[in-house]
């Protein structure tokens, strides 16, 4: 049986980003997302409910989200389900995190989002890393299935659709 495992949210992060390199020189950071939900209870009266998520982002993804995130930006996160696992004084610990696979920042500048009054300046490079935004192969791949997937227009487009007069008064 084929699965899929795909997690699309849009929430507010709970902590300041905390950007980090690897050894091999791999960014990455790890975010708290609160995601809001509001729902009528048994008795017909909202109710709000948080649910609260740990998310991993690696590479370019990460330095962006390090550069223009801050506590209480909200972001659109598509990622996939990832189980992680360790042991802690003899006991079995896990946790199950989303694993960012695109992000998107939402909201004006000032609110919060993508720059504005709550952005902070942009972190450190370790030696040797390009300080300039390349986009990825797939964003750039993804603009042009978009481009040709759009439905070619009739080749008669344009020409009237009968010889008989309309009846309004308008000339074009």
């Amino acid at each position: 049986m084929a699965s899929y495992n795909r997690v699309v949210l849009i929430g507010n992060l709970t902590r300041d980003p905390e950007l980090r390199y690897l050894q091999s020189g791999m960014a990455v950071v790890d975010l708290g997302l609160a995601v809001n939900d509001k729902r009528k209870n048994s008795a017909g009266e909202w109710v709000d409910e948080t649910t609260f998520v740990d998310v991993t982002v690696w590479g370019r993804t990460a330095e962006v989200a390090g550069e223009y995130l801050t506590k209480g930006s909200p972001v659109f996160i598509e990622g996939r389900l990832k189980l992680d696992t360790w042991e802690t004084e003899g006991q079995k610990r896990s946790k199950l995190k989303v694993v960012c696979e695109k992000m998107q920042l939402i909201g004006a500048k000032g609110q919060g989002g993508q720059g504005g009054q709550g952005a902070r300046p942009p972190m450190a490079r370790p030696a040797g890393q390009a300080g300039q935004f390349q986009p990825s192969t797939q964003y750039s791949q993804n603009n042009q299935a978009d481009q040709y997937s759009q439905p070619a227009p009739p080749d008669d487009f344009g020409a009237p659709m009968s010889d008989a007069p309309s009846g309004d008064d308008i000339p074009f």
